[in-house]
């Protein structure tokens, strides 16, 4: 007999697929597209490998121009990689080396894996704030307990640094691993290697983060548990 599901669990689904296509969007435009513009580009139109690689580089630059204008707002972030492509467009026109423009997105990877790797031994986390989304669902009870458990200073936090020390040494490898290719491998080959180590940077990083994202979830429902269940401790009141 198949069970159906309750209504609160396809909520918590919906909830969990537009957070997944919230995230995931983006990734895609800055990957997919820029890499069928370069082959359309470069093969179907013959342009050479600079201005191929060059236009390919436009389309993640325009979503941060039109991201920025549409929320008022310039992230920190977008505008580094909004600089970096600008200057590697220009340097490689300037210079006609098509492996400059491939070595700049290391430039992005390195400085956005830094400054992950980095936030895991601080106050907050970066990762943080792209997990919570998918481990509360959007419920409201696990989204309180989530914020009870970050507050402290117990194995939550310490998963909650693994996390995002994880994705900080990932995208630092494939940022390693790009600038050795672009100096190392035939630049053709490196237009479309350059995604794939990105997305195996992805992948591992997914992989290897469960160590973290499987204990949370489980502190998660602990938490909701002993909170619906009266068993969480109540904090004794201040002495007069």
């Amino acid at each position: 007999m198949k069970i159906q599901p309750t209504d609160a669990e396809q909520q918590a689904g919906t909830a969990t697929r537009r957070q997944a296509a919230k995230v995931l969007g983006p990734l895609a435009v800055d990957v997919a597209v820029p890499l069928a513009v370069y082959y359309l580009a470069h093969k179907a139109f013959g342009l050479d490998l600079v201005a191929s690689l060059a236009l390919s580089s436009v389309v993640p630059a325009v979503r941060t121009v039109v991201g920025a204008v549409r929320d008022r707002a310039v992230n920190g972030l977008a505008a580094l990689m909004l600089a970096v492509n600008a200057v590697g467009i220009a340097l490689s026109f300037v210079s006609g080396d098509p492996r400059l423009m491939i070595a700049k997105d290391s430039g992005i990877s390195s400085v956005i894996g830094l400054s992950i790797l980095v936030s895991a031994f601080g106050a907050r986390p970066l990762m943080s704030a792209g997990l919570k989304p998918f481990l509360t669902r959007g419920d409201a009870a696990r989204e309180a307990a989530w914020d009870r458990l970050s507050a402290g200073r117990g194995r939550f936090c310490g998963l909650e640094r693994r996390f995002s020390a994880v994705w900080g040494v990932a995208l630092l490898a494939e940022c390693v691993a790009r600038i050795v290719g672009a100096y190392t491998v035939p630049a053709e080959t490196m237009a479309w290697l350059g995604t794939v180590m990105l997305i195996a940077a992805l992948g591992v990083g997914a992989v290897a983060s469960g160590s973290a994202t499987e204990p949370m979830k489980e502190l998660l429902d602990a938490e909701v548990r002993a909170d619906c269940e009266g068993e969480r401790p109540v904090p004794a009141p201040a002495a007069a």
